[in-house]
């Protein structure tokens, strides 16, 4: 079974235990989160789902935690918004955890084209969240690094357009 970008089975097993949880951050941890964030982009953090805002708050938290151990400069507002809402595209499937997991095994197994290019609608949306995501970002009026990463997470680093060292950061943060 191909990986398809999905990230690793330790990934993808530690992303689904935490979703049971439907909680968010804990309060401090939400406004430390929304602290980075612009007005537009509070809106879309909102939108997603409390175990989503979690991951991000986590992703965000680790990002500063490399950049810091690598002795360069701390991250800035685009990146601690890039590490927030990187998966912000999955809020337009509407998907739960439960969901979520089916698709996935079924993009690993069949692959994500075939899934994305069937008469499924919301599973589409969900396989290109990036996609679905750098747009929304876009209409929030996001910077372009944002705007980028989240369409560019799941592809090889190869094609990435962005600073190495800061992609490099945002890909090992996300752990997928």
């Amino acid at each position: 079974m191909a990986n398809q970008g999905f990230g690793s089975f330790r990934h993808l097993a530690l992303r689904f235990f935490g979703a049971l949880d439907p909680r968010g951050p804990a309060p401090a941890e939400e406004r430390w989160a929304t602290g980075w964030l612009g007005s537009g982009e509070q809106q879309l953090w909102h939108r997603m789902s409390g175990p989503d805002r979690r991951h991000a708050a986590g992703v965000a938290r680790d990002v500063t935690a490399i950049l810091a151990a690598d002795g360069g400069d701390p991250a800035g507002r685009e990146v601690m918004a890039s590490a927030l809402l990187h998966d912000v595209g999955k809020v337009e499937s509407g998907l739960g955890t439960f969901s979520r997991v089916a698709v996935t095994v079924a993009a690993m197994a069949l692959g994500r084209d075939r899934l994305v290019a069937s008469r499924f609608r919301r599973v589409g949306q969900y396989l290109t969240h990036d996609r679905i995501g750098a747009d929304l970002l876009r209409s929030a009026g996001s910077d372009p690094f944002t705007v980028a990463w989240a369409g560019e997470h799941h592809l090889p680093p190869s094609q990435w357009t962005l600073d190495r060292r800061l992609a490099d950061a945002l890909k090992a943060a996300d752990g997928d």
